[in-house]
Parts: structure tokens; C-alpha cells; sequence
């Protein structure tokens, strides 16, 4: 059986649930009714140099926050799927779309309606605050939080054995 470090060898897909993953999980609701989350710039920095060095990254949600989709796509994530309720069938899909093999995929969830999709991938993982089931099943558990950098931890991790980390790529992107 291959420890994490071997499979991250193998990554050119990294997929990521929003809330408990890219967000502590917190919401907080504005007197006009909308809701505001917080994300790690770190996060956002780890993914727009992984778009730039020609990873695929794809977010799938069951939110619907249209201001999560825009700061997404600022990094230049094309691959936004919100409101999900079946997450294996977007991943699907996408596997579809992108002739991905799951050995090439990473995905990072915190919740039960990670857990099916969390099977089918070569690298799952999770932040160090996920739910027990989830924690239980994952190749990784990053000792990160929720929103505080889990995403990077794994991308720089994927990058770094991959020779792709702090290169002149990388130094061209702009603080996010």
C-alpha cells in the first residue's frame, strides 16, 4: 500500500469542498440577509499557482454563495460546481471531462457528504478539524485547520515533491 507522499507523486487534479475546508465553516449572517465567509489567503495563493502551472482545480459545494464563486474564479478556477447535493456524480463528470484516472486525483472534504467522493479518488484528505468519519478514511489529515491553510498544506506538499514549488512561476503571482 502506498503512504500519501507516493500517491501526491501522481496528482494533477485537486478538488476542494468550501465550507470546513476552504472556510473555518463559519457563516455569518448580514442584516440584509447574505451571508459572509472568510478564506485564507494562503489558500488562494497555493491554488492560483497551481491553475498557472496547469493543474486542474475543481470546487464542489453544496453552498450556493455567489461571492464564493467570484473569489474563485479571481484565482482563475474555472471548475465551480455550487448547490451540489450528489457530489460522485459531479466528480463524475468531471472525470469525464478531463479523462481523469482517480489515481490523479486529490480531494479535500470535512463532512459526511464527502465521504462517498472520498473513496473514489487516489489522495483523500481533510483538515485536522474534520468529522471523525471523515478523518477515518483519509490518506492525509493535514494539521491544519478549516480555512486556515489546509488547502495549501497540500497543494505545497503536491508541488514541492512534484519539483513545481517555488519556482519562477511562482514568484510572478500576485498577493490574492
Amino acid at each position: 500500500m502506498k503512504n500519501y507522499k507516493e500517491r501526491l507523486a501522481h496528482i494533477t487534479t485537486f478538488i476542494f469542498d468550501v465550507d470546513g475546508v476552504l472556510t473555518d465553516g463559519t457563516i455569518t449572517l448580514l442584516p440584509d440577509g447574505s451571508m459572509a465567509r472568510t478564506m485564507n489567503t494562503r489558500d488562494g495563493f497555493a491554488m492560483q499557482l497551481a491553475v498557472k502551472l496547469g493543474y486542474t482545480i475543481a470546487i464542489i459545494t453544496g453552498g450556493k454563495d455567489e461571492m464564493v464563486k467570484k473569489r474563485l474564479q479571481g484565482l482563475g478556477i474555472t471548475n465551480i460546481f455550487l448547490g451540489i447535493h450528489d457530489k460522485i456524480d459531479c466528480y463524475t463528470e468531471l472525470q469525464f471531462r478531463y479523462s481523469l484516472q482517480a489515481e490523479n486525483v486529490l480531494y479535500m472534504g470535512d463532512d459526511i457528504p464527502d465521504f462517498e467522493l472520498m473513496h473514489n479518488v487516489g489522495v483523500a484528505c481533510c483538515p485536522y478539524d474534520a468529522v471523525p468519519e471523515i478523518r477515518s478514511i483519509s490518506h492525509y489529515i493535514s494539521p491544519k485547520k478549516g480555512g486556515e491553510g489546509c488547502v495549501r498544506d497540500v497543494i505545497e506538499q503536491t508541488l514541492r515533491l512534484q519539483n513545481k514549488w517555488n519556482t519562477t512561476d511562482s514568484k510572478s503571482i500576485p498577493s490574492v
